[in-house]
């Protein structure tokens, strides 16, 4: 419901702006875009903060949590202590909740794991002020007042849903929305004659990358964004947002064998793809079959 209400699910792919010196595609909106979204439409009342000296980030950390308030961060991955090893990259856009302080260490809650995770201060202040592209600079967040919060309404699913399909129909480019999955797939046809086989294998990783490990943006947001959709159905009274559903979550299903075919590709081992543009038709089945479901997610509600 979350998801839904916060317009998290998107697509875009684009050359012109690089990440680890590869065309960035982001299967979801900005990190922090969801929860702003949500919290705006619900009333409920955040504080942001942001800093440039480290001691005073960890001060006005600690003045919330004295407060019993769960406090969200901003951090880099690549030192953070707790993470596996094969998720730590130079990536300054991951978001966790501090819950709490023991002595000199942070208890944390963070949607990579089942368990709390634990951070002794020093550590903390090195992920909160990591260093490289966006860098967090402290970034913390924390509900202020729920005063004037509003319960769930039609109109606030409406509209979030009408954004949704805004984004994945609407933009007038063709590197955004379920058109750009297309553009994607046009572009990787290309990738060895402009970068060499090198260089689209990399690319190829990055978009995997992207899919599977950085968040659950690809497949993932698609399975929830689809039991939103579930959930939705019942609160609306509207049966076909059911069916649509599961269409859904088949497209989910056609970016999970995407990513397995994919990824055997680039380990270079036997299997049904030959070719980059084998993997570019998987990708133009997804983009029509994503275009499908948010067109008739949008008229279902354009009908009333």
């Amino acid at each position: 419901m979350v998801l839904g209400l916060g317009s998290g699910i998107f697509f875009s792919h684009m050359p012109f702006y690089r990440l680890h010196g590869m065309a960035l595609t982001s299967f979801r909106y900005f990190p922090g875009s969801i929860f702003t979204r949500v919290t705006r439409a619900l009333g409920i009342e955040v504080q942001w903060h942001k800093f440039k000296d480290p001691d005073k980030a960890m001060a006005k950390l600690d003045e919330i949590l004295a407060q019993g308030i769960p406090v969200g961060l901003r951090v880099g991955v690549y030192h953070l202590a707790y993470f596996p090893k094969e998720y730590r990259m130079h990536f300054n856009a991951h978001n966790l909740c501090v819950i709490g302080k023991e002595g000199d260490e942070y208890i944390i809650s963070d949607p990579i794991g089942m368990n709390k995770n634990r951070l002794s201060a020093e550590n903390l202040k090195k992920v909160r002020f990591a260093r490289g592209t966006s860098p967090p600079e402290g970034r913390m967040y924390y509900i202020k007042s729920t005063e004037h919060y509003k319960p769930l309404t039609a109109d606030m699913l409406y509209k979030a849903t009408l954004k949704t399909c805004s984004g994945m129909l609407g933009i007038p480019f063709p590197m955004f929305g379920a058109k750009g999955i297309a553009y994607l797939a046009k572009r990787m046809r290309k990738w060895e004659k402009l970068y060499g086989k090198h260089g689209a294998a990399m690319n190829l990783a990055q978009v995997i990358r992207m899919l599977e490990e950085i968040g659950t943006g690809g497949a993932g947001f698609r399975f929830m964004y689809a039991a939103f959709l579930q959930e939705a159905s019942e609160f609306l009274n509207k049966p076909e947002w059911n069916q649509l559903s599961m269409e859904l979550t088949e497209v989910g299903d056609l970016w999970r064998d995407f990513s397995y075919h994919a990824a055997r590709f680039f380990k270079k081992r036997e299997g049904i793809i030959l070719s980059y543009d084998d993997i570019a038709d998987k990708l133009e089945v997804i983009s029509a079959r994503e275009t499908e479901v948010f067109r008739k997610l949008e008229n279902s509600i354009k009908r009333g």
